[in-house]
């Protein structure tokens, strides 16, 4: 019986393939599928030669990037199913249509996540926890005496100007999550569904009208060509002084340099979990330190418990495969034009 299962080879590290896959998991992988793992990060002779048995492969963000080749290398070859949402710089373009080849991802679980970590630094700016905090390190009580006599300002998110690049799964989730902060939400997408935008609240607009409103700006587009350094330094000088620019989605988006220029000068705050291609970013940019300046090392989504949903994603789509039906989760020639 076990020699009729179809082959899967799993490649990935044992740390990172044991956060996705637990015992588990494992099991109802040993129940689909023959199935061997390698850590390896480049096709090596032994890699090559599981390439050749494989009829399902299964990959992380760790896995070799694969070129057109791997249709020869393996050619009994009829599902790559991806942990994880970023594939089209994974594989060749051609791959995605080759006949008899599907590859699937797993992005779903991570939306939510990393919308909360968005809103999180969005209430963290709104509300200037920094700012507080710095104030009651000093040996002085002024600050209570400044509040008492001239209030907070305008530390709140209700009433006021956020704004999302991209209303794709995280734009979505953030724009829900603001819901009850009474926040004014304006989005651009050239994607988007008005209909989508009118329930959650959010108005639809141009980029420059959402650069100009925006005393916070929440990054959640994929990085494609049109998208990549989108925000360069004329787009970050259309912003208020005092914006904050929030990015969860993908480094690229933002020119870093003209970024970072703009928080040392006191005029942008910036809220930061990614800042690829420099990541991790190195260890004396100057970012980690400015003030007006928050980075985390790119956790939206880094939670165990996102990455066994991933893997029962994953699954999921292997159990349909072996039993002979289409998957759920198949990326698709419009879906490569829209995402990362």
């Amino acid at each position: 019986m076990n020699a009729r299962k179809p082959f899967l080879l799993a490649l990935a590290g044992e740390p990172l393939f044991g956060s996705f896959f637990d015992a588990p998991r494992r099991r109802r992988l040993s129940r689909l599928f023959r199935w061997r793992r390698s850590g390896a990060s480049r096709v090596t002779p032994a890699v090559r030669a599981l390439l050749a048995r494989a009829d399902a492969l299964l990959t992380t963000w760790d896995s070799p990037r694969f070129d057109a080749s791997l249709r020869e290398a393996a050619p009994r070859l009829r599902l790559v199913a991806h942990c994880g949402g970023e594939v089209k710089g994974r594989f060749a373009r051609p791959l995605f249509f080759a006949e008899r080849l599907t590859i699937t991802n797993a992005a779903e679980p991570m939306a939510p996540y990393v919308a909360e970590l968005a809103v999180a630094f969005l209430l963290h700016a709104a509300r200037n926890l920094d700012g507080h905090r710095e104030a009651l390190r000093r040996p002085s009580n002024e600050v209570y005496d400044r509040v008492h006599a001239r209030s907070a300002g305008s530390e709140t998110v209700r009433g006021r100007t956020v704004g999302i690049v991209g209303f794709g799964r995280i734009g979505r989730a953030v724009a829900a999550l603001l819901q009850p902060f009474g926040a004014r939400v304006l989005t651009h997408d050239p994607y988007a569904s008005p209909a989508t935008a009118r329930r959650l609240g959010v108005t639809l607009a141009p980029l420059g009208r959402v650069l100009t409103r925006s005393r916070f700006l929440i990054l959640a587009a994929a990085l494609t060509d049109r998208t990549r350094g989108m925000l360069d330094a004329r787009a970050l000088a259309r912003l208020p002084d005092g914006a904050t620019v929030i990015n969860v989605a993908r480094g690229g988006l933002v020119d870093l340099g003209a970024l970072t220029r703009e928080v040392r000068r006191g005029r942008l705050r910036c809220a930061l979990d990614v800042t690829d291609p420099l990541e991790p970013l190195p260890v004396r940019h100057p970012l980690r330190r400015a003030r007006g300046a928050l980075l985390t090392p790119h956790v939206g989504s880094a939670q165990l418990e996102v990455r066994r949903l991933m893997a029962d994603v994953v699954l999921d789509d292997l159990a349909r495969f072996a039993g002979g039906r289409p998957v759920r989760h198949r990326v698709s020639a419009d879906m490569l034009e829209r995402m990362t």
